[in-house]
């Protein structure tokens, strides 16, 4: 498999991840440093499941997800009435808990050493509509009445309560959906690797997911996705630079955020109308050309 193959689904599995990221942090505003646990989770329940269990690997996608959202429950049952900056610390606890689980279940999945001889079954192809169908699903539920009840949340909690939308039950939607993305993201990236181990899935990976997203824009799925594909990429493109690479991500991402405060697409978003490919309806001042041709020859005949 080509090197700019092998970028490009690594990109595409890091950017369905950071949709995770996205659904939760730009329609509720919460912070969790516990994402890359839910990839974690999705890639050792996948792997255990075809290598030592001998189950079908659509079933161990479906499976890994589950899992993730059975626990992602369970954490969001728990953490998702206290306040935004001590629900990020929650996540955070749990996000070590997981990678701690990890490194010391040695017999199932090979501690910090890792868990080898996964079989390679990510295909470019898969990788690319995994990443259509989540991007697909979010732009849905972001543009749903669901969606705009979660922004309501966001905007003011109590507000959004006072008019009779329950913000823990959205909230804990959301959460739900993001676990169940960064689960599905793991289990491609398991079977792409064929290898993996604690360390991929640490806290630090659920913070530079945040920062993709807020890179491209918090309000922009567009941009989210556009930032988590040039932030994930921008590493190999910089390998020339060698020792200045880590430098030179850095500084692209100071100044973005210093001189963008909203994301490098701040609410735009790339849409038919916005490319002026799609032709807009009348507005309320106006009529259809066949409507005012009938109105006239009505005239006509009185």
């Amino acid at each position: 498999m080509s090197y700019f193959i092998t970028v490009g689904v690594f990109t595409a599995i890091t950017t369905l991840g950071v949709l995770g990221t996205f659904v939760l942090t730009g329609l509720t505003g919460l912070f969790s440093l516990g994402q890359a646990a839910f990839m974690g989770l999705g890639a050792y329940v996948a792997a255990l499941a075809v290598v030592t269990f001998h189950v079908p690997f659509p079933l161990a996608l479906v499976l890994a997800v589950v899992v993730a959202v059975g626990v992602g429950y369970v954490i969001g049952f728990t953490t998702l009435k206290i306040r935004q900056d001590f629900f990020a610390l929650a996540t955070f606890g749990f996000g070590e808990a997981v990678r701690a689980v990890m490194n010391e279940s040695v017999k199932w999945t090979g501690g910090a050493m890792g868990f080898a001889g996964v079989p390679r079954l990510t295909t470019p192809l898969l990788a690319l509509v995994s990443l259509v169908a989540g991007i697909w699903l979010v732009r849905n539920v972001r543009g749903s009445k669901f969606g705009r009840d979660c922004l309501a949340v966001r905007t003011d909690e109590l507000a959004a309560e006072v008019m009779g939308i329950n913000a823990f039950d959205h909230k804990l939607k959301v959460f739900l959906l993001g676990a169940g993305l960064s689960a599905f993201a793991g289990a491609l990236m398991a079977f792409f690797t064929t290898y993996v181990e604690p360390a991929m899935f640490g806290w630090m990976q659920s913070a530079v997911w945040i920062i993709m997203v807020f890179f491209g824009g918090r309000d922009s799925l567009t941009g989210a996705i556009v930032g988590a594909a040039s932030l994930s990429a921008l590493p190999e493109i910089l390998r020339f630079a060698s020792q200045w690479r880590v430098a030179i991500y850095t500084l692209i991402i100071l100044l973005i955020i210093n001189f963008r405060p909203a994301g490098l697409f701040g609410r735009w978003e790339l849409s038919f109308e916005t490319l002026g490919l799609k032709r807009s309806g009348p507005g309320p001042g106006r009529r259809l050309p066949g409507h005012a041709a009938e109105k006239g020859g009505a005239g006509a005949d009185e």
